[in-house]
């Protein structure tokens, strides 16, 4: 694949509940520390296990849809891919962004039929 799903998140008011519910349910190694997201809201990373992907927890705000759940695809060139977005008819929604602590840049995009979807690169920050 040439632009693998790399990262998703989940995000919540009750982002703790949230946190222990997936640590409950699914066994997933989730750190018990906050961390600031992009967005500047606490964040716990969901460790990606063998055959899976990493992800966060984020603690949404007043800013923020109350909850969502969101991926992440790689592109190698961020700007280039919301530039396609939009020649085809979805709209870019967040333009590239630095991921705190030297994870790379993200971008958000909005499909034709309103679906919202990140993208990530690795290699830039």
């Amino acid at each position: 694949m040439a632009n693998p799903v790399v990262y998703f998140e989940i995000g919540g008011r009750e982002a703790e509940g949230l946190r222990e519910f997936y640590s409950e349910l699914f066994g997933w190694n989730i750190n018990e520390k906050g961390e600031a997201s992009a967005a500047g809201s606490p964040c716990w990373f969901v460790q990606g296990e063998e055959g899976g992907i990493p992800g966060g927890i984020i603690k949404t705000d007043e800013n923020m849809p109350p909850n969502y759940v969101m991926f992440y695809v790689q592109s190698d060139d961020l700007q280039a891919t919301l530039d396609k977005v939009v020649g085809l008819g979805g709209t870019a929604v967040v333009s590239p962004s630095d991921v705190p602590g030297g994870m790379g840049q993200i971008a958000v995009f909005m499909d034709p039929d309103g679906n919202v979807i990140g993208l990530h690169n690795w290699n830039e920050s």
